[in-house]
């Protein structure tokens, strides 16, 4: 007979493990995930998107344009494939090329927290060039990568050796480049969060920084006010002005984006007396459908000749939380009178549904990227889905698809670790969300198999199959800032696949399995759901949820019978 009960026992939880033989491979049949969000019920608007255009750990983005087409990237901090690049025509309907960094050998992240790695990376174009510029945190700093075209391939970094984070390339008219970055202001900082925005020129040629560095900003728009964590900075030009448009606030609730101008690229820049140009501190985050933290806005013209802005935001249930992490949003651009550019006048909530720029209409193939939907993966093509991510780069494969599923080599690295463990991961792009999956039972003692819902190294949930000498065993690994705890348990009988499920429910979340198709059973409910997010886990990233496999020890075979 089944039976649930809470396991206090130390050896199904995570180990190191010594050196020995490879364990056979854990195999999953198929993955599915459906969001099921209520504010994105129903049909879009036929004029009209949804907000975010990009759901789920999509934060810091940044866009060009070159011609008719537009590219859009994303922080990815520790996960890889690095950098997601997306295009689109029409500012809406968004479909992903591919990665930035999506060979191991291109950057180093050996050791890396997840919220440590690829800070907010931007995209320019000059003369059939694409650039990125980006941060390496705590692996080697600011470096640029270029290609011709956007789907790659990338090239190798380019080292740029100056401190500070978020870079941003302008090009001006005569030809000339400049590097923005935030940095530490000159002198003692006056106060916590004290920061400063410098620009040198770089040469494109010869992708090294040439010139004296210089401050265009120091502290932010008042720094009487002790404004903190100016950064994400760009320069458009516009009207003979040079417009240097920056986050404030930090990357949270008090979050606004800010702008400056100058008649020389060098300044000085005088801020506009209406800042901040966007933001959302100060509204009430526990209303419906409410959106918080926006800023790291980056601005272009759209295909209706218009401006439009793109930023990050958040959007929490009970005012704070949110698995989801920054997304990405779209809003339009206005004008003053005398000349300064506007996202949001005071006081105004981001929409989630908004007029689209003219000309754009719903694509009728599903993205995958807004609004609710069912993705699923069968492990039927050659290669993995792009929304596919691990933690840190591999230093050999341990995944192969093959026959209609997927095989994840069990690695001793565990998802506490600062390795690269075998998990395979989606963001999570909903509040509300079921996960699923269909694992078969591993064939040795010492391997665990199943589904992982994830935030950080301390915060997140395994709900595992395991080979034990008395049978197979199902148990729900919990982190919650802590040693590993195994919170529920059951003894099944099961000689196959197993079926298990995550359902999120905003705060709460459920776990079950099945043994037999349809026929689920709950192990857990209501456990805490909060832990899946910065709230609770800290850090910049959102959650995923994905496949994963573990060994434990030496891994020993077992008379299992063959499938």
């Amino acid at each position: 007979m089944n039976f649930v009960r809470p396991l206090l026992v130390a050896t199904f939880l995570a180990t190191a493990a010594v050196d020995g033989a490879r364990a056979a491979p854990a195999s999953f049949d198929w993955f599915e995930y459906t969001g099921q969000e209520s504010s994105a019920d129903g049909e879009r608007p036929p004029a009209g998107y949804r907000n975010p255009i990009l759901t789920g750990f999509y934060p810091d983005p940044s866009i060009c344009q070159v011609g008719q087409d537009y590219y859009l990237i994303n922080s990815t901090f520790a996960y890889f494939p690095g950098i997601p690049i997306f295009h689109s025509r029409d500012l809406v309907n968004w479909k992903q090329l591919g990665h930035v960094i999506n060979r191991p050998q291109q950057l180093p992240y050996d050791g890396l927290g997840v919220s440590r790695g690829l800070f907010a990376p931007t995209i320019s174009h000059h003369e059939g060039t694409f650039y990125v510029a980006c941060t390496m945190a705590d692996a080697g700093g600011n470096f640029v990568v270029t290609a011709s075209n956007p789907a790659g391939p990338w090239s190798d970094p380019t080292w740029l050796h100056f401190e500070g984070i978020d870079p941003s390339l302008f090009f001006d008219d005569d030809g000339r480049a400049w590097m923005l970055n935030n940095g530490a202001p000159e002198g003692t900082p006056l106060y916590d969060g004290h920061r400063a925005i410098w620009i040198q020129e770089f040469d494109p040629s010869a992708r090294k920084m040439i010139g004296p560095r210089m401050v265009l900003v120091n502290g932010g728009v008042d720094i009487s006010q002790k404004p903190v964590w100016i950064e994400g900075p760009h320069i458009y030009k516009h009207g003979g002005w040079y417009y240097l448009c920056c986050a404030e606030g930090g990357t949270s609730v008090n979050h606004s984006q800010v702008i400056f101008r100058s008649r020389k690229v060098d300044g000085p820049y005088v801020p506009w007396a209406q800042n901040p140009i966007l933001t959302q501190r100060g509204l009430d985050g526990k209303v419906p459908d409410a959106v918080t933290s926006t800023g790291h806005a980056d601005l272009v013209i759209g295909p209706d000749g218009q401006w439009w802005s793109i930023f990050l935001g958040v959007r929490p249930y009970e005012g704070r939380f949110s698995p989801m992490g920054r997304e990405t949003f779209l809003l339009p651009v206005t004008w003053t009178d005398d000349g300064w550019p506007r996202i949001l006048e005071p006081g105004r909530r981001v929409p989630l549904v908004a007029p689209a720029p003219t000309g754009s209409r719903l694509h009728s193939e599903p993205s995958y990227l807004n609004g609710n939907f069912t993705w699923r993966d069968d492990f039927d093509k050659a290669g993995l889905s792009p929304f596919w991510i691990m933690l840190r780069a591999p230093v050999e494969s341990w995944w192969t698809l093959a026959k209609g599923r997927l095989a994840l080599e069990p690695q001793a690295e565990a998802l506490s670790g600062r390795g690269n463990p075998s998990f395979l991961a989606r963001r999570v792009q909903h509040a509300r969300f079921t996960a699923s999956t269909s694992v078969a039972v591993p064939r040795e003692t010492g391997v665990s198999a199943g589904l992982a819902v994830f935030q950080g190294e301390r915060f997140h949930y395994f709900l595992a199959v395991k080979r034990d000498a008395e049978g197979v065993t199902l148990g729900l690994e919990q982190l919650r800032g802590g040693p590993a705890e195994v919170i529920r348990s059951v003894r099944i009988d099961a000689a196959s696949d197993v079926a298990l499920r995550v359902e999120a429910h905003a705060g709460t979340c459920s776990f079950s399995y099945a043994v037999q198709p349809g026929s689920w059973q709950v192990l857990a409910a209501d456990a805490d759901a909060k832990l899946l997010t910065t709230e609770v886990a800290g850090g910049f990233v959102g959650a995923t949820v994905g496949l994963h496999a573990r060994k434990e020890g030496d891994a020993r075979p077992t008379t299992a019978p063959a499938d």
